[in-house]
Parts: C-alpha cells; structure tokens; sequence
C-alpha cells in the first residue's frame, strides 16, 4: 500500500470529531456512525502511516481465572502487562473447544461453515462423519484465512505453534497462506518427547529434536526468530498458538518447585480467592454471586493432597513457563524497532480443561515429568475458570468465556477494561483487516467465499465505553447457545458429568436453559420458566442460524458412528 501523507490532516480531524461524537448533541449520531468511521480512519491513518504489526497468541486450555490480570495467583508478568499496558474485554467468547475456535479465529465464520463443524478428522466420533462438508475437520475453500488475506495485501505471514486444523498435506500452515512455520500441525503432544514426524519446520518433520526440546520454550524461540529474520520493508502478522497449558502436564522441574506447597489450602480456597481479586480488579461487580462447587468436584479434606497440589503445581509451572516464553515474543519486538505499531491479541481456546487423562492409573508416574502422561482433573478445572460453571467442551460461561486482551501502545490507551461490549473470535478477522486496511475478498482462486460473520472490534478497542449489541451462537457435541444483549439461552447435551470422557454422548437431556447476562454472568439463576416468550425466540433464531451454517442433529450424528447408546460407549 503507497503512502499519503497529504491526507494525514484532514483525517486527524475526522478521527477527533469521531471520538469526540460520544458527547453533547452528537452522541446519538456516534452511536450510529462510530463504527465505520473508525474503521475509515483507521484504514486512512493505515494509508498515510505505516500499517501496524498483527500478533495474535493464543493460549490452549487456558482457564477464565489462571492468569493474574483475571484474578489468577499464577505469576504472568508479561501477560499483565499487556493488560496494563492495552485493554481487556469482559466478554468475550470462544468456541469452547480447540479445533472450531481456531477455524473460527483464522476465517472470521462460524466453525461449521469453515468446516470443522466438530473436530478432526482422526477423532473417534468425527471419523463417522467426516464425508459431511460442515464436519470434514480441516478449512475448506469457501473461507480465506486471516494469513491468505493478509498476505495477498503484503503482510509477511508466520506462525508457530499449534495448527489442528488440518494436518494431511493441501491443508497445512503453507497450504492456506502462511509463508514460514514452526509447529505442530495435530492436537496435542508430549512437551518434551514428541514423536517422530509431529513437530514441522516449514512442510517439512523436524528430526532429531534438540536434546533440550520443550514445546513452549522452542515456540518463543522460533517466534522470536522469525521476526528477528522478518523484512523491515513490509509489516508482519504472527500467529503464536501455544500447546500450554492442554495435557499432558508436563513441566521442568525447577518450575514446579517454585509452586510446590502452594495449592495445599485446597481449589475452594483457590476459588474464593481468585473471586475476590476479580471484583477488587473490577472485573465483576459486587453483587455477582461465585458458582458453587461442582458437583462432581469434592471437598478437599477428602483429597490425596500431596498429589493434586502436585499437580496444580505443574499446571501453574505451564502457565508460568507460557508467560516467559511471550516475555521472549514481546522482547524481539522491542529489539526489532517493532513495539510500538504491534497489535498484540492475547486469548485461550477454551475454557480449562476436565478431561481424566491418567486418572485411576495406580502405577502411573509423578505429574510433570517427561515419563508421565497425565491431567489437572476437574476439581482443579472448576477453579481455573472461577467463576464461572462448566468447561471445555460446554457452551456454559467456563466452556467459552476466554481472557481477552488487546495492546496497541500506539493507540489504544493502556489499563483499561471493557465491561460491556461482547466479542467472539469471529471478529478477529474483520477487526485484523481494518488495522490493516484491507477488504476482504469476495472470491480467492476463483471459489466465491462466504461472507464474514463477525465485526470489527476498533470502536471498543478505541473507546472502552463502547458497546455494540450482538447476537451469538455455539454449538458444539450437541451443547448449543444463543446470546442476543443481555439474553443468553443455553443448553447441555447431556446431563451426565461423572465421566468427562463420556461429554457429548448418549441422549439429549439438557433442556433450555436462560440466563440475564446483565446481572448472572455465573449462571446460577434460569429464567427459562419466568419468560418462556424469550426461550421461544431465542430457540428459532438458533434453529435459523443452525440451518444457516450447516449444523447437524448430534443425535443423529451419534448414530452415524453407533455412539447413541449410552451404554456401548466404553
């Protein structure tokens, strides 16, 4: 893009009369016209300057909680200074699991419109119904990705990390945009061993791996490397998707020691805590009332303590480790001149994770050791997403709702918090390309694409007492939600929470459920019967959008693979 420093001026007046629209007589006229506008200014400002970076890191299994700017005791310094330094959105939403978030995040539509619809390819309940478009369980070609778009526009595209989102070749990294890459096209792997062909440089496996290999330190060090090695001439966008802190716990040992002890007043108290920070930070207000336990959790008297303090231990040591490791990114911007005309997006995948992995293994090794192959377990992912019910996998507040955070030291005014507007991470894309100033394609390689279905993000990221009303919808195993305003109707596949790793099977049990998003962010308190005119609306607005994006019956999709009785599924 050519510069025009003659329109410079008269677009820093436009952009005062903008923000100043908020005020006096023009208030109604802002409410009405800020979004554009913002998006024409920043697009002008784009064209007569130098565009800014794009950095987006993503976080796997992060919990609501875990981080100290959200109320965590885990110490992320460098992640709170972002949040001191830009600005944190309250609401914000994922897609309460790792494969649909990131399809949504890279193409800016629902999952199942990109389709990956469930999960990969691989899965055992998505193998049944992979022949489906909307669950194939890798991009498709009616989406771009936010690194095809980008880099038709003279971005240099990179990113580390992890991809799951299609790992046969056509569908790789390379294949859909990016131009150099470092990672893990699969799921998940072992932070210190992964095996032979699951670590790539470029298209290309990465073999041997280094005798220090750990997954999170060597991220930073490719992403560091990358814009260290990165063209002064053109700006860059960079992708850092991070395994930390998904299983297995896996951790150095002078990490974990540092933690030791710490977790032996039990995840209740962790969970009181972690509250009261919340509402001493502003995060919520007074009022709210903190979710009570879950069921399937239990009082920590009863618990082997020595064990699961050993493992929040290593789950935090991750947390910790993730946290240096984005010190390292933020520091090779610094020393690449970079820093101050960088958007830094930092955000988790899901909400933590519940899965058993390793449970009731009596000869299983100690957690965080490179022998061992094991999880957090639940009681200890209720407390990661404090305050919140439920986990990954659900729709529920602690399934979708993700730390959100925004730095921009050359526009967006630092220690801020925005309570109000709600944001998906559909809006990534369309938020990315306004920094950008660039319009996405109707058409690539002569496929029409499908139109975007988020927003720009700018007017809240500029004035933090902007508010936009939206209207949102998840469905994922069956687990299904709408939010419009203050309004969130939800619903669960199956009420059967004992066994983690039977979530999304058997029969439909979970009935609407309603909830004022206003005064019950946790979820505590279902209107469902009080305004059953509300149900009703919500309810047909999610079966249009269901029918719109390609969703299907999980019931019938349960059948597909002969996963429907509940009793055959081992």
């Amino acid at each position: 893009m050519t510069s025009n420093t003659g329109l410079a001026p008269s677009f820093a007046i436009l952009k005062r009369i903008v923000l100043a629209s908020g005020e006096g007589v023009g208030q109604m006229v802002g409410r009405l016209l800020l979004p554009g506008l913002l998006a024409l200014v920043a697009f002008a400002e784009a064209a007569a300057d130098e565009r800014p970076n794009i950095v987006i890191i993503l976080a796997d299994d992060l919990g609501f909680s875990d981080v100290g700017c959200y109320g965590g005791e885990i110490p992320t310094p460098h992640i709170d200074s972002l949040a001191a330094e830009g600005i944190r959105l309250m609401q914000f939403y994922n897609c309460g699991r790792c494969c649909p978030t990131r399809a949504s995040l890279l193409t800016g539509l629902y999952p199942h419109q990109a389709g990956v619809g469930y999960m990969e390819p691989t899965n055992r309940y998505n193998r049944p119904i992979a022949h489906l478009p909307a669950y194939q369980g890798f991009l498709n070609r009616r989406c771009a990705t936010l690194a095809e778009v980008l880099s038709a526009a003279g971005y240099q595209t990179l990113m580390v990390g992890k991809w799951h989102v299609g790992s046969e070749k056509g569908q790789r990294p390379l294949d859909r945009g990016f131009e150099r890459f470092f990672g893990l096209c699969g799921g998940a792997c072992h932070y210190f061993r992964p095996q032979q062909g699951q670590i790539f440089l470029q298209d290309d496996p990465l073999w041997p791996l280094p005798e220090d290999f750990y997954t999170t330190d060597y991220f930073a060090t490719y992403a560091a490397r990358f814009i260290a090695e990165a063209s002064r001439d053109r700006p860059l966008f960079l992708y850092v998707a991070f395994t930390a802190p998904h299983w297995p716990l896996h951790a150095w040992p002078e990490d974990i020691a540092r933690h030791r002890g710490k977790y032996r007043i039990g995840w209740d108290e962790i969970r009181r805590r972690r509250f009261a920070a919340q509402k001493q930070k502003g995060l919520f207000p007074a009022e709210l009332s903190l979710s009570p336990r879950h069921p399937d959790s239990y009082d920590w008297n009863q618990a082997d303590q020595d064990d699961m303090d050993l493992r929040m231990a290593v789950y935090a040591a991750m947390v910790e480790r993730m946290d240096r490791a984005i010190g390292q990114v933020l520091k090779a911007l610094r020393v690449s001149g970079r820093e101050k005309n960088t958007v830094v997006f930092f955000l988790s995948d899901n909400g933590a994770c519940a899965e058993p992995l390793g449970k009731n293994q009596p000869k299983a090794k100690l957690p965080g050791s490179a022998d061992s192959f094991t999880a957090y377990f639940l009681p200890w992912a209720n407390a990661s997403n404090t305050p919140f019910r439920l986990f990954k996998h659900w729709v529920h507040e602690g399934g979708i709702a993700t730390p959100f955070i925004v730095r921009w030291p050359a526009r967006i005014r630092g220690g801020v918090i925005n309570t109000r507007q709600v944001g998906h991470v559909i809006d990534l894309m369309p938020t990315c390309l306004a920094l950008a100033g660039v319009t996405y394609p109707a058409e690539r390689n002569g496929m029409k694409l499908l139109p975007l279905e988020g927003r720009s993000l700018l007017p809240a990221l500029m004035d933090p007492n902007y508010a936009e009303d939206r209207t949102l919808f998840w469905e994922h195993e069956g687990n299904r939600a709408v939010r419009q305003g203050r309004w969130k109707l939800v619903s669960y596949f199956n009420e059967i929470h004992e066994e983690i790793g039977r979530v999304g099977t058997g029969r439909r049990t979970g009935k609407w459920e309603l909830y004022d998003m206003q005064t019950d962010r946790t979820e505590l308190h279902d209107l469902a019967d009080k305004h059953p005119d509300i149900v009703h609306r919500l309810a047909q607005m999610y079966q249009q959008w269901a029918e719109r994006v390609g969703v299907r019956d999980w019931q019938e999709l349960l059948h597909m693979g002969g996963f429907d009785n509940p009793d055959a599924i081992k």
